[in-house]
Protein backbone atom coordinates (compact mmCIF):
# COMPACT_ATOMS: atom_id res chain seq x y z
CA UNK A 1 0.00 0.00 0.00
CA UNK A 2 1.19 3.17 -0.91
CA UNK A 3 1.29 6.55 0.91
CA UNK A 4 -1.30 7.86 -0.50
CA UNK A 5 -4.09 5.05 -0.15
CA UNK A 6 -3.06 4.51 2.96
CA UNK A 7 -3.65 7.86 3.89
CA UNK A 8 -7.01 7.78 2.11
CA UNK A 9 -8.01 5.07 3.77
CA UNK A 10 -7.93 7.00 7.50
CA UNK A 11 -10.90 8.83 8.43
CA UNK A 12 -11.83 12.55 6.81
CA UNK A 13 -11.78 14.10 10.24
CA UNK A 14 -8.05 12.69 11.21
CA UNK A 15 -6.81 13.09 7.92
CA UNK A 16 -7.95 16.73 7.26
CA UNK A 17 -6.71 17.38 10.81
CA UNK A 18 -4.50 21.04 9.90
CA UNK A 19 -1.32 21.10 10.79
CA UNK A 20 0.21 23.87 12.62
CA UNK A 21 1.51 27.07 11.04
CA UNK A 22 3.03 28.03 14.19
CA UNK A 23 5.13 24.96 14.62
CA UNK A 24 6.21 25.43 10.74
CA UNK A 25 8.08 28.78 11.81
CA UNK A 26 9.07 26.96 14.82
CA UNK A 27 10.62 24.12 13.03
CA UNK A 28 12.28 26.51 10.95
CA UNK A 29 13.94 28.79 12.90
CA UNK A 30 14.56 26.72 16.48
CA UNK A 31 17.87 25.69 15.55
CA UNK A 32 19.08 29.62 14.54
CA UNK A 33 21.54 30.70 16.53
CA UNK A 34 20.35 33.54 18.86
CA UNK A 35 16.95 33.75 17.92
CA UNK A 36 14.50 35.58 20.58
CA UNK A 37 11.75 32.28 19.82
CA UNK A 38 8.24 33.93 21.12
CA UNK A 39 6.14 31.88 18.49
CA UNK A 40 4.79 30.05 21.36
CA UNK A 41 2.72 30.30 24.30
CA UNK A 42 4.72 30.27 27.34
CA UNK A 43 7.24 32.24 29.38
CA UNK A 44 10.76 31.64 29.47
CA UNK A 45 10.24 30.96 33.70
CA UNK A 46 11.07 27.05 34.48
CA UNK A 47 8.27 26.04 36.99
CA UNK A 48 8.80 27.23 41.16
CA UNK A 49 10.64 25.23 42.82
CA UNK A 50 8.39 24.73 45.45
CA UNK A 51 5.63 22.95 43.01
CA UNK A 52 8.39 20.47 41.48
CA UNK A 53 9.06 19.56 45.12
CA UNK A 54 5.64 18.81 45.54
CA UNK A 55 5.66 15.81 42.83
CA UNK A 56 8.88 15.08 44.13
CA UNK A 57 7.46 14.21 47.44
CA UNK A 58 4.75 12.34 46.07
CA UNK A 59 6.67 10.29 44.11
CA UNK A 60 9.06 9.48 47.04
CA UNK A 61 6.02 8.08 49.01
CA UNK A 62 4.37 5.84 46.35
CA UNK A 63 1.70 7.83 45.02
CA UNK A 64 2.42 5.92 41.23
CA UNK A 65 -1.16 4.22 41.31
CA UNK A 66 -4.06 4.35 39.03
CA UNK A 67 -5.83 7.12 40.68
CA UNK A 68 -9.45 9.16 41.26
CA UNK A 69 -11.34 9.94 37.62
CA UNK A 70 -12.31 12.80 38.46
CA UNK A 71 -9.15 13.84 40.43
CA UNK A 72 -7.95 13.22 43.79
CA UNK A 73 -10.22 14.83 46.25
CA UNK A 74 -7.45 17.22 47.66
CA UNK A 75 -7.43 18.70 44.50
CA UNK A 76 -10.90 19.16 43.62
CA UNK A 77 -10.94 21.11 46.93
CA UNK A 78 -8.13 22.67 46.51
CA UNK A 79 -9.33 24.15 42.92
CA UNK A 80 -12.91 24.69 44.83
CA UNK A 81 -10.76 27.30 47.48
CA UNK A 82 -8.86 28.70 44.65
CA UNK A 83 -12.25 29.31 43.11
CA UNK A 84 -13.87 31.21 46.40
CA UNK A 85 -10.52 33.31 46.81
CA UNK A 86 -10.80 34.74 43.43
CA UNK A 87 -14.73 35.38 42.89
CA UNK A 88 -15.17 35.74 46.44
CA UNK A 89 -18.70 33.27 46.21
CA UNK A 90 -18.54 29.76 47.60
CA UNK A 91 -17.63 26.82 45.19
CA UNK A 92 -18.35 22.87 45.42
CA UNK A 93 -15.67 20.21 44.92
CA UNK A 94 -18.76 18.75 42.45
CA UNK A 95 -18.11 21.19 39.54
CA UNK A 96 -14.36 20.55 39.50
CA UNK A 97 -13.11 17.93 37.07
CA UNK A 98 -9.05 16.98 36.42
CA UNK A 99 -8.12 16.60 32.92
CA UNK A 100 -4.12 16.29 30.93
CA UNK A 101 -3.96 19.62 30.02
CA UNK A 102 -6.52 21.91 28.91
CA UNK A 103 -6.42 21.17 25.53
CA UNK A 104 -7.83 17.76 26.46
CA UNK A 105 -10.40 19.77 28.59
CA UNK A 106 -11.10 21.43 25.13
CA UNK A 107 -11.49 18.11 23.93
CA UNK A 108 -13.84 16.84 26.07
CA UNK A 109 -15.84 19.57 26.08
CA UNK A 110 -16.26 19.35 22.18
CA UNK A 111 -17.69 15.49 22.88
CA UNK A 112 -19.96 16.64 25.00
CA UNK A 113 -21.51 18.75 22.81
CA UNK A 114 -21.47 18.16 18.99
CA UNK A 115 -20.13 16.05 16.91
CA UNK A 116 -21.41 14.92 12.92
CA UNK A 117 -23.41 17.30 11.32
CA UNK A 118 -23.08 20.21 14.19
CA UNK A 119 -21.69 23.14 14.25
CA UNK A 120 -19.79 25.24 17.06
CA UNK A 121 -19.41 28.84 16.89
CA UNK A 122 -15.58 30.53 17.38
CA UNK A 123 -15.56 34.06 17.28
CA UNK A 124 -12.03 34.73 15.64
CA UNK A 125 -9.20 35.35 15.78
CA UNK A 126 -9.01 32.17 17.86
CA UNK A 127 -6.44 29.70 19.16
CA UNK A 128 -6.41 27.00 16.23
CA UNK A 129 -7.03 24.37 18.49
CA UNK A 130 -10.21 24.82 19.32
CA UNK A 131 -11.11 25.29 15.58
CA UNK A 132 -9.15 21.50 14.66
CA UNK A 133 -11.09 19.64 18.26
CA UNK A 134 -13.94 20.61 16.52
CA UNK A 135 -13.33 19.41 12.84
CA UNK A 136 -11.50 16.14 14.44
CA UNK A 137 -14.77 15.49 16.51
CA UNK A 138 -16.99 15.72 13.58
CA UNK A 139 -18.55 18.91 13.91
CA UNK A 140 -18.35 22.22 12.05
CA UNK A 141 -16.51 25.24 13.65
CA UNK A 142 -17.88 28.47 12.42
CA UNK A 143 -15.87 31.33 12.74
CA UNK A 144 -17.46 34.32 13.75
CA UNK A 145 -15.30 37.46 12.85
CA UNK A 146 -14.00 40.02 14.81
CA UNK A 147 -13.88 43.58 13.97
CA UNK A 148 -10.40 44.98 14.19
CA UNK A 149 -9.39 48.39 14.69
CA UNK A 150 -6.33 50.40 16.51
CA UNK A 151 -8.74 50.64 19.83
CA UNK A 152 -8.20 46.82 19.83
CA UNK A 153 -10.92 44.24 18.60
CA UNK A 154 -14.49 44.22 19.11
CA UNK A 155 -17.29 40.93 19.06
CA UNK A 156 -19.74 42.24 17.07
CA UNK A 157 -22.88 40.32 19.17
CA UNK A 158 -25.62 40.75 16.61
CA UNK A 159 -22.92 39.02 13.98
CA UNK A 160 -22.53 36.04 16.79
CA UNK A 161 -26.17 35.97 16.92
CA UNK A 162 -26.80 35.93 13.55
CA UNK A 163 -24.59 33.06 13.16
CA UNK A 164 -26.86 30.73 15.03
CA UNK A 165 -28.68 27.88 13.27
CA UNK A 166 -30.77 24.70 14.10
CA UNK A 167 -27.18 23.03 14.16
CA UNK A 168 -25.63 25.26 16.15
CA UNK A 169 -24.49 23.48 19.76
CA UNK A 170 -22.01 25.87 21.51
CA UNK A 171 -20.63 29.05 22.16
CA UNK A 172 -16.71 28.70 22.22
CA UNK A 173 -15.47 31.84 23.62
CA UNK A 174 -11.99 32.31 25.11
CA UNK A 175 -10.91 35.70 27.10
CA UNK A 176 -9.25 37.45 27.74
CA UNK A 177 -7.68 35.97 24.34
CA UNK A 178 -4.98 33.76 22.64
CA UNK A 179 -3.78 35.82 20.08
CA UNK A 180 -5.23 39.50 20.22
CA UNK A 181 -5.36 40.18 23.49
CA UNK A 182 -9.40 41.14 24.13
CA UNK A 183 -10.74 41.11 27.31
CA UNK A 184 -14.84 40.82 26.95
CA UNK A 185 -16.93 43.13 29.71
CA UNK A 186 -18.83 41.68 31.89
CA UNK A 187 -21.81 43.36 29.96
CA UNK A 188 -20.73 41.40 26.63
CA UNK A 189 -19.97 38.00 28.72
CA UNK A 190 -23.51 38.77 29.78
CA UNK A 191 -25.09 39.41 26.27
CA UNK A 192 -23.13 36.02 24.97
CA UNK A 193 -24.80 33.96 27.94
CA UNK A 194 -28.45 35.59 27.23
CA UNK A 195 -28.13 34.39 23.77
CA UNK A 196 -27.33 31.26 24.46
CA UNK A 197 -29.81 30.50 27.54
CA UNK A 198 -32.78 31.82 24.62
CA UNK A 199 -31.55 29.71 22.24
CA UNK A 200 -31.03 26.41 24.45
CA UNK A 201 -27.03 26.00 23.59
CA UNK A 202 -24.09 25.55 25.79
CA UNK A 203 -20.82 27.62 26.49
CA UNK A 204 -17.38 26.91 26.20
CA UNK A 205 -15.83 29.46 28.51
CA UNK A 206 -11.59 29.61 27.81
CA UNK A 207 -10.82 31.57 30.53
CA UNK A 208 -7.40 30.09 31.04
CA UNK A 209 -5.60 33.94 30.95
CA UNK A 210 -7.95 35.34 33.11
CA UNK A 211 -5.07 36.20 35.87
CA UNK A 212 -3.41 37.52 32.83
CA UNK A 213 -5.61 40.94 33.24
CA UNK A 214 -4.10 44.50 32.82
CA UNK A 215 -7.51 46.57 33.86
CA UNK A 216 -8.80 47.18 37.96
CA UNK A 217 -8.49 43.58 40.09
CA UNK A 218 -6.54 40.51 39.84
CA UNK A 219 -8.31 38.89 36.91
CA UNK A 220 -10.94 39.62 34.36
CA UNK A 221 -14.84 39.37 34.43
CA UNK A 222 -15.75 35.73 34.25
CA UNK A 223 -19.07 34.09 33.64
CA UNK A 224 -18.39 33.22 37.06
CA UNK A 225 -19.31 36.54 37.85
CA UNK A 226 -22.96 36.65 37.37
CA UNK A 227 -23.55 32.59 35.97
CA UNK A 228 -25.84 30.34 38.51
CA UNK A 229 -23.57 26.73 39.03
CA UNK A 230 -26.50 24.93 37.06
CA UNK A 231 -25.40 27.56 33.78
CA UNK A 232 -24.80 25.24 30.61
CA UNK A 233 -21.16 26.44 30.50
CA UNK A 234 -18.34 24.31 30.80
CA UNK A 235 -15.11 26.21 31.74
CA UNK A 236 -11.83 24.68 30.43
CA UNK A 237 -8.27 25.80 32.19
CA UNK A 238 -5.09 24.80 32.95
CA UNK A 239 -1.51 24.96 35.63
CA UNK A 240 0.09 25.96 32.36
CA UNK A 241 0.19 29.49 32.17
CA UNK A 242 0.01 30.69 35.50
CA UNK A 243 2.32 28.78 37.04
CA UNK A 244 4.81 28.26 34.30
CA UNK A 245 3.68 24.54 33.98
CA UNK A 246 3.21 23.96 30.07
CA UNK A 247 5.18 20.68 30.06
CA UNK A 248 2.87 18.52 33.32
CA UNK A 249 -0.20 18.54 30.74
CA UNK A 250 -2.47 18.94 33.80
CA UNK A 251 -5.85 21.33 33.30
CA UNK A 252 -9.40 20.75 34.83
CA UNK A 253 -13.16 21.55 33.92
CA UNK A 254 -15.70 23.31 35.64
CA UNK A 255 -19.15 22.27 35.16
CA UNK A 256 -22.28 21.68 36.44
CA UNK A 257 -22.51 18.71 38.75
CA UNK A 258 -24.96 17.10 36.71
CA UNK A 259 -22.90 16.19 34.06
CA UNK A 260 -20.02 15.09 36.30
CA UNK A 261 -20.61 10.76 35.55
CA UNK A 262 -20.49 11.73 31.76
CA UNK A 263 -17.20 13.69 32.41
CA UNK A 264 -15.93 11.15 34.44
CA UNK A 265 -16.77 8.46 31.77
CA UNK A 266 -14.65 10.32 28.91
CA UNK A 267 -11.73 10.84 30.86
CA UNK A 268 -12.37 6.94 31.72
CA UNK A 269 -11.84 6.16 28.12
CA UNK A 270 -9.19 8.78 27.35
CA UNK A 271 -6.32 8.49 29.87
CA UNK A 272 -7.57 7.03 32.92
CA UNK A 273 -6.66 9.90 35.25
CA UNK A 274 -3.75 12.40 35.67
CA UNK A 275 -1.34 10.95 37.92
CA UNK A 276 -1.34 11.76 41.59
CA UNK A 277 1.90 13.55 41.92
CA UNK A 278 0.95 15.47 39.30
CA UNK A 279 -1.91 16.78 40.72
CA UNK A 280 -0.16 17.06 44.23
CA UNK A 281 2.08 19.19 41.86
CA UNK A 282 -1.13 21.13 41.26
CA UNK A 283 -2.51 21.48 44.71
CA UNK A 284 0.71 23.07 45.52
CA UNK A 285 0.75 25.97 42.78
CA UNK A 286 -3.60 26.98 43.82
CA UNK A 287 -2.80 26.92 47.35
CA UNK A 288 0.94 29.00 47.64
CA UNK A 289 1.45 29.96 43.72
CA UNK A 290 -0.67 33.39 43.72
CA UNK A 291 2.56 35.64 44.13
CA UNK A 292 4.18 33.61 41.75
CA UNK A 293 1.50 34.22 39.17
CA UNK A 294 1.49 37.93 40.60
CA UNK A 295 5.32 38.55 39.11
CA UNK A 296 4.33 36.79 36.09
CA UNK A 297 1.60 39.16 35.78
CA UNK A 298 4.04 42.18 36.21
CA UNK A 299 6.48 40.59 34.01
CA UNK A 300 4.39 40.13 31.15
CA UNK A 301 3.09 44.06 31.42
CA UNK A 302 6.28 45.39 31.30
CA UNK A 303 6.94 43.57 27.99
CA UNK A 304 3.76 44.40 26.86
CA UNK A 305 4.77 48.25 27.79
CA UNK A 306 7.90 47.93 25.92
CA UNK A 307 6.71 46.59 23.02
CA UNK A 308 3.72 48.62 22.71
CA UNK A 309 5.62 52.23 23.08
CA UNK A 310 8.39 51.10 20.72
CA UNK A 311 6.29 49.75 17.91
CA UNK A 312 3.85 52.44 17.90
CA UNK A 313 7.44 54.75 17.65
CA UNK A 314 7.93 52.84 14.85
CA UNK A 315 4.88 54.02 12.69
CA UNK A 316 4.69 50.72 10.54
CA UNK A 317 2.85 48.63 13.01
CA UNK A 318 -0.70 48.56 13.37
CA UNK A 319 -2.09 46.85 16.74
CA UNK A 320 -4.51 47.64 19.46
CA UNK A 321 -2.80 47.52 23.26
CA UNK A 322 -3.96 44.10 25.11
CA UNK A 323 -6.27 44.29 27.60
CA UNK A 324 -5.22 40.34 28.82
CA UNK A 325 -3.59 37.05 27.91
CA UNK A 326 0.12 37.52 27.04
CA UNK A 327 -0.07 37.90 23.06
CA UNK A 328 0.73 41.15 20.91
CA UNK A 329 -1.41 40.18 17.50
CA UNK A 330 -0.06 43.55 15.16
CA UNK A 331 0.24 43.76 11.29
CA UNK A 332 2.90 45.58 9.58
CA UNK A 333 1.99 47.86 6.95
CA UNK A 334 3.18 46.26 3.47
CA UNK A 335 3.06 42.61 4.67
CA UNK A 336 0.22 40.29 3.87
CA UNK A 337 1.66 36.73 3.37
CA UNK A 338 2.32 36.62 7.40
CA UNK A 339 3.29 32.91 6.88
CA UNK A 340 5.90 33.59 4.75
CA UNK A 341 6.79 36.87 6.67
CA UNK A 342 7.12 34.64 9.82
CA UNK A 343 9.45 32.46 7.94
CA UNK A 344 11.40 35.95 6.22
CA UNK A 345 11.84 37.28 10.23
CA UNK A 346 13.60 34.02 11.33
CA UNK A 347 15.61 35.18 8.43
CA UNK A 348 15.93 38.78 8.48
CA UNK A 349 15.40 39.67 11.89
CA UNK A 350 16.36 36.31 13.96
CA UNK A 351 12.86 36.87 15.78
CA UNK A 352 10.15 34.02 15.89
CA UNK A 353 6.99 35.05 15.39
CA UNK A 354 3.84 32.96 14.84
CA UNK A 355 1.72 33.50 11.54
CA UNK A 356 -2.25 35.39 12.14
CA UNK A 357 -3.68 32.90 9.59
CA UNK A 358 -3.31 30.17 12.28
CA UNK A 359 -5.81 31.75 14.23
CA UNK A 360 -8.35 31.66 11.52
CA UNK A 361 -9.21 33.85 8.64
CA UNK A 362 -9.67 37.13 10.59
CA UNK A 363 -6.31 36.80 11.67
CA UNK A 364 -4.85 36.99 8.46
CA UNK A 365 -2.32 39.72 7.75
CA UNK A 366 -1.40 39.46 11.62
CA UNK A 367 1.65 38.09 13.13
CA UNK A 368 1.48 36.74 17.32
CA UNK A 369 4.04 37.91 19.63
CA UNK A 370 4.28 36.42 22.84
CA UNK A 371 5.48 38.75 25.44
CA UNK A 372 5.81 37.03 28.85
CA UNK A 373 9.32 37.37 28.56
CA UNK A 374 12.29 38.66 30.00
CA UNK A 375 12.72 42.21 29.54
CA UNK A 376 15.80 42.23 27.59
CA UNK A 377 14.78 39.69 25.64
CA UNK A 378 11.64 41.62 24.82
CA UNK A 379 14.19 44.97 24.16
CA UNK A 380 16.27 42.66 21.75
CA UNK A 381 13.56 41.73 20.04
CA UNK A 382 11.98 44.98 19.28
CA UNK A 383 14.99 46.51 18.67
CA UNK A 384 15.46 43.84 15.56
CA UNK A 385 11.87 44.28 14.59
CA UNK A 386 12.28 48.11 13.96
CA UNK A 387 15.37 48.02 12.18
CA UNK A 388 14.06 45.20 9.82
CA UNK A 389 10.80 47.69 9.67
CA UNK A 390 13.21 50.48 8.46
CA UNK A 391 14.68 48.40 5.72
CA UNK A 392 12.41 45.79 4.36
Amino acid sequence: MNAASMISSLRAEARDAPESKIIEVANYGRQREGIVPLWVGEGDLPTPQFICDAATRSLAAGETFYTWQRGIPDLRDALADYHERHFGKPFSPEQFFVTGSGMQAIQFAVRMLAGIGDEILVPTPAWVNIIAAAGIGGATPVEVPMTFSEAGWTLDIDRLKDAITPRTKAIFLNSPSNPTGWVASEDVLRAVYEIAERKGIWIIADEIYSRFFYGEGRRAPSFFDFAPPEARILFVNTFSKNWAMTGWRVGWMAAPPEVGQVIENLIQYSTSGVPTFLQRAGIEALAHGDDFVDHQVARARRGRDILSTRLAEAGRFRFGTPQGAFYLFFAVDGETDTRRLGLRLVDEANVGLAPGDAFGEAGAGFLRLCYLRSADQIETAVTRLVEWAGHA
